[in-house]
Formats: C-alpha cells, structure tokens, sequence
C-alpha cells in the first residue's frame, strides 16, 4: 500500500519500477499453505520476475515483510542485485539454532502480537466482508475507536472487539482503503498472516547454511531506514548493522514517523531513497 508515493517518483528518475505483490496479497494466488510464503521459495519467485524482466542486476527494496525479504533475496541471489534497500527492518543473519515464535516473544514482549496473527484468530474474526475488512484496514493504519482505543497493539495484536467501533484512518483515505479492501476480500487474510506462521519454517529452511554464511557480508550498496516512532521495530534495532555490509551501508531515521513511514512521511522517504539511488547510479549501475 505505501509504495503509492514512491513509484511515480521512483519513475521520474528514469527508472523502470516493478512493484510484485507480496504472495498472499492483491491478485495473488493466496494458496493456504504456510509453507508456500517462506523466504526461500518466495526468493525464488521473485528471482524469476527478475529474470523474465531484465538482463541486468535490478536495485531492491521492500518494508515490512517486504524489507524483511529483500535482505534475503540480495543473499540468495546476488548476481541479481545491484544495490538493497529496506524500511523498518534491517537485517538479521540465518541463526544456527532454531528460535521458535514463542522464544522470540519471550525475548521480545512487543512481537507479541505475531503470535495472535498466526494463530488463525483474526483472519477469523475479520473474514470477507468488506465493512469489516475495511475497518481491519482502518484500524491498523491508525484508526482507533471514538474513546481513543487503538485496533492494534503489539503486546496483543488486533483488538477484534473494536472493529465495529474504529474511526476513519488518518494515514489513508476513504477511496484506497476502498480499493484495498476489495483486493483483501478475495481471499480473506488467511495469506497475509501466513508470513507470520514461517519463522520456523524458515528457520529449519536456514539451518544447514547458517554456518556458512556466519561471515557473510553483503557486497552492494544498501540501506536501511527505520522510523523514529515505530513502536516494534524501533530505530535501535538498526545499531550495529554496518558490519554485515562490505560495501557500506547508508542509516537513515525519519523523525516523526510510524511505522507506516511510506504514507506518512512520503517527502522524507523519498528523499532518502533519492539520495540513496543518486549515489548507486553514480557509481555505474544504469537504469534498465
């Protein structure tokens, strides 16, 4: 949804811009398997948009989920990446012990609410029906409930109960919220909160090449931007990012901003992502 700011910009530099729905979302296939959203089947769909579409190596990047997986993608396939960027998530390494979603709740109280979505609750409790899709949608970009009471939480996720209560997002208007409920009404969320049932599956997945990437550093130019009042993936979680980066790594904080940066904040990110694609061009990567 945020990238609605960002790719008339990104094509006013002169660049050819692919924006592929996440599995699960949009027109996708939404199959109901788990299994089929992990990072190294979906490296592997995307590896091949990529190569239906260019010769050459492309410049990625994603938020949220989509920040998540790039960081992958630029890992699996680096033959294919010129330079990666991502919002709100920096990279994590594969881990040679598996951490299951519970253990990482413990150690993080606020990735709470990745439990709840996993567990089937809130695909149930929201469904198909557009009013109630639409009121999930303006409840988790900000709409909260005439008393004040937010719709999402970290520590407990969707609050189901105030759906029927939640006012009008002030970070997207009527008509995309519109749009996009339509798109979810499809095939409900049973897709999106897959991505949120593969954190073992991903983990067994990384496994068996956990130590040999144990030193790998990415050799392209990145950058990560976090939002300063992202309340789970908070800025901090981007020290120390540098030293998985050969090629340097470019750190941005967005004053002010949630975790919904891209609509939020639009001039600021793309003025980060101006800058940052400015300085990968200058350095010989050419726009397809």
């Amino acid at each position: 949804m945020g990238w609605r700011y960002q790719v008339p910009f990104l094509v006013a530099l002169g660049l050819r811009v692919i924006v592929p729905d996440m599995l699960g979302y949009g027109q996708t296939s939404a199959p109901e398997s788990a299994e089929e959203y992990t990072m190294k089947k979906m490296t592997a769909h995307i590896a091949a948009v990529i190569k239906a579409n260019t010769d050459a190596p492309v410049i990625l990047g994603g938020h949220d989920w989509g920040g998540a997986f790039v960081w992958r993608m630029a890992m699996y396939y680096p033959e294919l990446v010129a330079a990666v960027f991502s919002f709100c998530v920096p990279y994590t390494p594969p881990s040679a012990v598996l951490v299951a979603a519970e253990e990482l709740v413990r150690r993080v109280p606020t990735f709470r609410y990745q439990l709840i979505l996993a567990s089937g609750a809130v695909e149930a409790a929201v469904g198909t029906a557009p009013a109630k899709v639409a009121a999930f949608l303006h409840g988790n970009f900000g709409g909260t409930t005439p008393e004040g009471e937010m719709v999402f939480t970290p520590e407990h996720g969707v609050h189901a109960d105030r759906l029927d209560r939640v006012r009008a997002s002030p970070l997207v208007g009527a008509d995309m919220v519109r749009h996009y409920a339509a798109e979810y009404c499809r095939s409900g969320l049973r897709g999106p909160c897959n991505w949120y049932r593969t954190r073992e599956l991903n983990g067994r997945d990384e496994l068996p090449i956990a130590a040999d990437y144990a030193r790998f550093r990415f050799g392209v130019p990145a950058m990560i931007v976090m939002a300063e009042k992202d309340i789970v993936l908070v800025p901090s979680l981007a020290d120390g990012q540098e030293k998985y980066f050969s090629a340097g790594l470019k750190k941005e904080v967005v004053p002010d901003a949630s975790h919904w940066v891209l609509v939020e904040k639009p001039d600021e990110a793309n003025r980060h992502l101006g800058d940052f694609i400015a300085s990968v061009l200058a350095g010989g990567v050419k726009p397809s």
